[in-house]
């Protein structure tokens, strides 16, 4: 596991070059600027939203001491949860909606690196969202139902604030890295071979997930360059990972 986060984020280090080297640039205008509204939208969300859920929360409370200090609680709780969901969301939209333009980028990547005639399934623009918010709406229902325990942990003084960011950051890498990666995965394989795969190599998209997360925390540049940059590493690493494990199929 420890060795293929570590392969997962040392992917990172060609992406800026590669993006520049095959002309990429041009194709990932509209997936930015889908970025970019997708996270404004619940940015603003979250902020408008973050103290009525808290005040609504505290409400539960019967007794009048302590009613402060559950207030001020339950506020902190909500905002945790708000941003999470939020985080959650903007990365299973933008990758659903994105998987048009960033699959035709990820197979310019594959042909780089094993030539034109390279063996894979050759799909349309419209089984390519339709694969891509299949695998995200699944993927956003499993990490909801992940999230929302690891969120009661901050209950716990201290301990249970630091298990729940480090469960937390984790959950969310090891799904993005997830979408990353199928934007490879949809030339190779079908539905659930692909969530298999990813399963197999959890490591790997744990790793890349966690730069996709940490760009996240750059404001703006962040947002606008994080499915290029994480996008163009998934690629590398997992056409690396078919290569190795020799399970590229031939064109049906």
């Amino acid at each position: 596991m420890i060795k293929g986060i570590l392969n997962g984020l040392q992917t990172y280090r060609t992406s800026f070059g590669l993006i520049s080297k095959l002309g990429l640039w041009k194709y990932f205008a509209i997936p930015m600027i889908i970025s970019f509204i997708t996270a404004a939208a619940i940015g603003l969300s979250a902020w408008g939203f973050s103290d009525n859920l808290g005040h609504w929360i505290a409400q539960i409370w019967p007794w009048e001491w302590g009613a402060q200090g559950f207030d001020t609680i339950a506020q902190i709780l909500s905002a945790l949860l708000i941003i999470a969901i939020g985080l959650i969301l903007y990365k299973h939209i933008i990758m659903a909606l994105s998987a048009p333009f960033m699959s035709p980028v990820s197979e310019k990547i594959e042909a780089y690196l094993k030539g034109e005639h390279h063996a894979h399934r050759d799909t349309s623009n419209a089984e390519q969202l339709v694969r891509g918010v299949r695998i995200n709406v699944r993927n956003l229902g499993l990490e909801l139902l992940i999230t929302i325990p690891i969120l009661l942990l901050n209950l716990i003084p201290i301990i249970g604030s630091i298990a729940a960011t480090v469960l937390l950051f984790l959950t969310q890498s090891y799904y993005a890295g997830f979408g990353n990666m199928d934007y490879t995965l949809e030339r190779h394989f079908k539905y659930r071979e692909s969530i298999d795969f990813v399963k197999s190599n959890k490591g790997q998209a744990i790793g890349n997930g966690m730069v996709f997360m940490l760009f996240l925390l750059i404001p703006i540049v962040g947002i606008i360059l994080v499915l290029p940059v994480s996008v163009t590493a998934a690629t590398v690493q997992t056409v690396t990972l078919l290569d190795k494990k020799k399970s590229i199929v031939p064109v049906n």
